[in-house]
Parts: structure tokens; C-alpha cells; sequence
């Protein structure tokens, strides 16, 4: 075994903390200068930060609302705020990010220097969740910028594919960071006392089939026919093909993601009357989330396509999501594109 691939199977090891396990895999790809892993450790300081935030939230007063709306048209929420604005000064500080592409700003905030990268992130999913003490989280995909010439916004306005890594963390029972750069998906948890993440989940596999859906069945008077019949075939008595499926819906994406990621099943998030185009965001929410799936063996589409190679039309362009084990994605593919 060589020295790299040394390197790389030690930062497998349950135990290994996130800072070695990044430090090993960029010392293990071909002509990787280490500023990648440098942005990532920047991440996951931010992700540490909002931890202590969102635990302390309560005695702080940053429950509740703001009374402002964001660009999206949704009441912000203070803790939305504050974990936008600790991204934006972390990775500013870094010296790694060119740019980056929040749920929170109308426009991208560009950073004059030499970043080679791009990052997009939705601060804090799961917003309404908040005051209720139900898991919420943050999602992030890196890019690289533009080194022609061209301007920055265009290495954010790529399809999936460009992703060089992505991650979520979800603040829970238990803080947990799930990443992945290409090789593999892995998965963290936060020890408080120390203040630093552990290898707690070692290469992550969505498994080939599941058994719980999660889905809004409070849209389900505004969804298509073919949505219809997907809703009620899953429901459905049959032992022969496995159903019904349960049924767990959050309202979180992360939470309700990182389920399935872990449990296998499928998530949908369809299109509607209400939502023609899709409501979750394709830049800082789906994509991140499509990568990962797909690292960890699973599927991701807009009902139809496939995630990944889906071209952004705007920094909040929004879309579709289904995404989970492979059995179930395709099987929901099949009744998108009415074969059943």
C-alpha cells in the first residue's frame, strides 16, 4: 500500500477527527496544494460556531422573527441572520473563497483576492423549526472560480457535476457534519467538551431500498396526477412489493435527508400548483444534497432528470426534488413519466 493510500484508509478510522481526515485525502489527490482542505477546516468552524449559537438560542433571545423577509419572500429568522453572517466572515477570513452564494443575499458576495473557490449555502435549513427545538441544519457546496477570465459567477452558475465538495451539518440530539469530496461520503460528530469533530459514520451507503417516504401530504391537493398515484401506490396494502412504505416528514430538508441517507427510502419534494417550478433551491440546497447521495450510492432527480446536470438559470433558481435509494427514486421516476 502506498504512502498516500496509507494516509487515506487511516482517516477512515472511526475516531479520526475531521481535520486529519481532510488533511489525509488532500495529501492523497494528484497536485491538491491543500487550499481546498484549508476551506473546508473554515467550514467547519463556521458549522462549530452556529452549534454554539443555536444551543444557547434560547438564553441569547435569538428565538423568533426578525420581521424582515429575505429574497426568497420568508420571514427571517434571527438565528438566519446570524448564521449567514458567521459563514460570510469565516470564509471571508479564510483567503480560499472567491465568492459565495447564500440563501440569505439577494446577489452574490464577491471577495477580491486569490480564492480559487466558490461556496454556496443555505445558513440555516429549516428555519420554521427553530423555535420548536427540531432539527435544523446547514448546507454547503464548493466550486472552483473561473481562472480564464471569465467573471466570477459564472463557476457558481455550473451544473452539479463542477462540485468539488459538498456537505450538511445537522444540529440535533447530536451535532453532525456529513462531507464528502469525491471520495465517499463520511460522516462526523461533534464532541463539545473537545470542540472538534470525530469519524463517527466511516464511508456512508444509502442503502439499495427502503422502507419510509417523506413527503408534505399537506401539498398533496395541489400535486399532479402522476404524484397522485405514486402517493397512493406507496400507501397501498401489498407484502409481496414491500408496502406500504411509513411515512416521516420533518419539514426540514437536512433532518429529513439525512434519514434517508442513513435509513434508505425516498424524499420528495415535488412540483405544484403552488410551486410550479419546484421549491427547494437547485444551487445551495439540491445539488449539495444530489452529490452526496449519489457518493453514497443513492439517486437524486427533479422527478425525471437527474440533479446533477441540471444548469442553473440564477443564483435562487429552484427546482424539484426526489432523492434516496436507488429503488425507490426510479420506481417514483417510473409514475413521473407515467409507465405505472
Amino acid at each position: 500500500m502506498s504512502e498516500s493510500s496509507s494516509a487515506i484508509h487511516a482517516s477512515t478510522v472511526v475516531g479520526t477527527t475531521l481535520e486529519a481526515h481532510i488533511t489525509a485525502g488532500t495529501r492523497g489527490a494528484p497536485g491538491a496544494t491543500g487550499e481546498l482542505g484549508s476551506l473546508l477546516n473554515a467550514i467547519a468552524l463556521a458549522v462549530r460556531i452556529i452549534h454554539t449559537r443555536v444551543r444557547a438560542a434560547g438564553l441569547a433571545d435569538m428565538l423568533g422573527y426578525t420581521g424582515d423577509t429575505n429574497v426568497q419572500g420568508e420571514e427571517v429568522q434571527k438565528l438566519d441572520v446570524l448564521a449567514n453572517e458567521i459563514l460570510i466572515a469565516v470564509l471571508e477570513k479564510s483567503g480560499r473563497c472567491a465568492a459565495i452564494a447564500s440563501e440569505e443575499l439577494e446577489e452574490a458576495r464577491i471577495f477580491p483576492g486569490s480564492g480559487k473557490y466558490i461556496v454556496a449555502f443555505d445558513p440555516l435549513d429549516g428555519s420554521s423549526n427553530i423555535d420548536v427545538n427540531i432539527s435544523i441544519g446547514t448546507i454547503f457546496c464548493v466550486l472552483r472560480a473561473p481562472v480564464d477570465g471569465r467573471p466570477v459567477l459564472e463557476g457558481a452558475l455550473v451544473p452539479g457535476t463542477q462540485i468539488v465538495a459538498a456537505g450538511y451539518s445537522v444540529y440535533g440530539s447530536a451535532t453532525t457534519l456529513i462531507l464528502s469530496t469525491g471520495q465517499g461520503v463520511h460522516g462526523f460528530t461533534l464532541d463539545p467538551g473537545v470542540g472538534e469533530f470525530f469519524l463517527s459514520h466511516p464511508r456512508i451507503r444509502c442503502p439499495e431500498r427502503g422502507s419510509i417516504y417523506s413527503v408534505n401530504e399537506g401539498n398533496s391537493v395541489r400535486w399532479d396526477e402522476c404524484t397522485r398515484r405514486w402517493a397512493a401506490w406507496i400507501k397501498s396494502e401489498d407484502k409481496a412489493q414491500g408496502l406500504p412504505y411509513g411515512h416521516r416528514y420533518v419539514g426540514s430538508l437536512v433532518a429529513d435527508a439525512h434519514r434517508t441517507l442513513l435509513k434508505g427510502g425516498i424524499f420528495a419534494y415535488p412540483s405544484d400548483k403552488k410551486s410550479p417550478g419546484g421549491k427547494l433551491r437547485l444551487l445551495y440546497e439540491a445539488n449539495p444534497m444530489a452529490y452526496l447521495f449519489e457518493q453514497a450510492g443513492g439517486m437524486a432527480t427533479n422527478g425525471v432528470d437527474r440533479i446533477l446536470d441540471i444548469v442553473p438559470t440564477g443564483l435562487h433558481a429552484r427546482t424539484p426534488l426526489v432523492l434516496g435509494s436507488k429503488h425507490e427514486v426510479e420506481t417514483y421516476r417510473d409514475f413521473a413519466r407515467g409507465v405505472r
